[in-house]
C-alpha cells in the first residue's frame, strides 16, 4: 500500500529544489537588499507623480507582468505590456524567433506608449534578446527609468548564447540579480544528462512582491496612498474593485 510521507526525504529532488529556492530567496535579504529599495524608490516616485508602473517580459519572463496585473493586494496603476507573440500559448518557437526580431520594440511602443514619469520593470533571465535590449534602449532615452530582474551569472556567462545587441544589466538603470544558474534549471537528476526546475519564476516573484511592499511604503510615508486590490474571492472585493475595473483602469 502507497502511503503519504509526513515530509520530504532530505536530499530529495523536491527537497534540493525547494532548499536552493529558500537561498535564493534568502540571498535578495543580504546581496540585492540596496537593489530592492533603490527599485522601490522609482516605482514610489512614480505612485507619487499619479504616473504608471509598466512591466515587460517575453516567454515564460511574461509571467513577472502577470504577477503585478489586476492582483489582490497588487498596485491598481500597473500596465503590463503583453504581446501574445512574445507568449508561448500560440507558438513556442514562434515567441523564440519574436524576442530576437530588431525593430519589434519599436511597434511595441507605438502600441503601448511609455513616457517620462513612468517607470518601466523588465524581465529577462539571460536579458540578451533584441526586443527586450531595444525596448529599454528605447525608453531610457525618453527619460523612464527601467528596473531589470535578470541572472547576472547566465548573462555573463560563457556559455550564453552570444548577441549582438547590449544585455540588459548593462543598459538598466536598477539591477535586481535573481541569482539563478546558467540556463536557470537547478536540480541535477540521477539517469538524465540535464538539470530541471527552474527558478527564476518563482524568485522573480519574490522580488517583484518585496519591491512592491516597499514602494508602496514609501509612497504611504509621503502622504500618497496608491489604489491596490482586493481578491475577487473575498465578500468585498467585487465592491473594493468594481470602480478600478472600468477598460480606462485596467487597460
Amino acid at each position: 500500500m502507497t502511503t503519504t510521507p509526513n515530509a520530504l526525504d532530505l536530499e530529495s529532488p523536491a527537497d534540493r529544489f525547494l532548499s536552493h529556492a529558500i537561498e535564493l530567496i534568502e540571498r535578495l535579504r543580504t546581496d540585492e537588499a540596496a537593489n530592492i529599495v533603490a527599485a522601490a524608490r522609482l516605482i514610489a516616485n512614480t505612485l507619487i507623480a499619479k504616473r504608471t508602473v509598466h512591466v515587460f517580459g517575453t516567454g515564460h519572463s511574461h509571467m513577472m507582468a502577470e504577477e503585478l496585473f489586476y492582483r489582490a493586494g497588487g498596485l491598481v496603476n500597473v500596465r503590463p505590456l503583453l504581446f501574445d507573440g512574445l507568449m508561448l500559448h500560440s507558438s513556442a518557437p514562434l515567441s523564440t524567433s519574436l524576442e530576437r526580431l530588431p525593430g519589434l520594440a519599436a511597434a511595441l511602443l507605438g502600441d503601448h506608449p511609455i513616457s517620462a514619469g513612468d517607470v518601466l520593470i523588465v524581465a529577462s533571465n539571460s536579458g540578451s534578446n533584441a526586443v527586450t535590449s531595444e525596448l529599454v534602449q528605447l525608453v531610457i532615452a525618453n527619460g523612464v527609468p527601467v528596473i531589470a530582474l535578470t541572472s547576472l551569472n547566465h548573462a555573463t556567462s560563457s556559455s550564453a548564447r552570444p548577441t549582438a545587441f547590449p544585455r540588459l544589466h548593462e543598459l538598466a538603470t536598477v539591477v535586481i540579480d535573481n541569482g539563478g544558474r546558467v540556463g536557470d534549471a537547478a536540480v541535477d537528476i540521477s539517469g538524465i544528462d540535464k538539470p530541471v526546475s527552474a527558478t527564476s519564476t518563482v524568485i522573480g516573484s519574490a522580488i517583484l512582491n518585496a519591491v512592491m511592499a516597499e514602494a508602496i511604503q514609501l509612497a504611504v510615508n509621503e502622504g500618497v496612498i496608491p489604489d491596490v486590490y482586493e481578491s475577487s474571492n473575498t465578500s468585498s472585493g467585487d465592491a473594493t474593485n468594481h470602480k478600478f475595473t472600468t477598460r480606462e483602469a485596467v487597460v
